[in-house]
């Protein structure tokens, strides 16, 4: 908590918005990419990246910039201090192992999800998922499952904020039928995903619930289409997941 004006650092808050321009999906930004995305001017938007260029967190060709592997010391800085990924990694990599599958844990950071913890078996996605990944909580089995614990007002507001662009022909896109799909998944207990995030990949998610219950992250695991239908999901992993759920749930806190 801020407790006077003099406390706020403007042009940290600002580079800090740089860093945030940057996504999956839009690796290289040009100035006025970064000026667009933060709502900087086109000189301040400058400076920051060349700042971040000149510190060792940006590269700069002439035009675009784009991160360094640099930037990931401040996320993987942050992401240690969590206890998350370091409870749920073992368990990760046995519930990996035992499907033959890759499993991930992930928390809601407004409407997107992050990726705490990953045991990678297979490749699936085309995109690499890591720690740190985000991916669009709307249209993954991850984001679904924490979307349908919040407050229904909640997840509407966060559902209308997000960027809705379908990333597959099979993408849900109406608010109504993204909620009217939460309330399926708050009523089952888990989320069934058939190809919105990339054709070829299906998953299944279930909450992780502390000790008192509370929906602190989720897990899910990914398959590809071939290997199973989207109703065969829940009868071939849903079991698995839900041990894991009901291990964690005394030692999450």
């Amino acid at each position: 908590m801020l407790n006077k004006p003099t406390d706020f650092v403007a042009s940290l808050a600002k580079g800090l918005r740089v860093v945030e321009a940057f996504r999956a999906e839009r690796p290289r930004l040009a100035v006025t990419d970064v000026a667009q995305a933060t709502g900087l001017d086109r000189a301040t938007a400058r400076r920051c990246l060349l700042t971040l260029h000149a510190l060792g967190y940006a590269d700069y060709d002439g035009k675009y910039f784009t991160l360094t592997p640099r930037i990931l010391r401040l996320g993987m800085g942050a992401l240690a201090t969590l206890p998350l990924p370091q409870i749920v990694q073992p368990w990760l990599d046995q519930l990996s192992e035992r499907i033959g599958q890759s499993t991930s844990v992930a928390i809601l950071d407004e409407t997107e999800v992050v990726y705490v913890a990953r045991a990678a078996q297979k490749r699936v996605m085309t995109v690499g998922l890591m720690p740190g990944s985000r991916l669009p909580a709307h249209s993954t089995s991850l984001g679904r499952v924490l979307l349908a614990a919040l407050p229904e007002g909640e997840a509407r507001a966060l559902i209308e904020r997000a960027n809705l662009t379908p990333r597959t022909a099979r993408s849900l896109t109406a608010p109504g039928e993204i909620l009217a799909e939460l309330e399926r998944v708050r009523a089952q207990g888990y989320a069934v995903i058939d190809q919105e995030v990339e054709i070829g990949l299906r998953s299944i998610a279930v909450p992780l619930f502390d000790a008192r219950g509370r929906t602190v992250a989720a897990l899910n695991t990914g398959v590809a289409a071939i290997q199973a239908e989207p109703e065969d999901l829940a009868r071939d992993y849903l079991p698995a997941l839900l041990k894991v759920q009901e291990a964690l749930r005394r030692i999450v806190h």
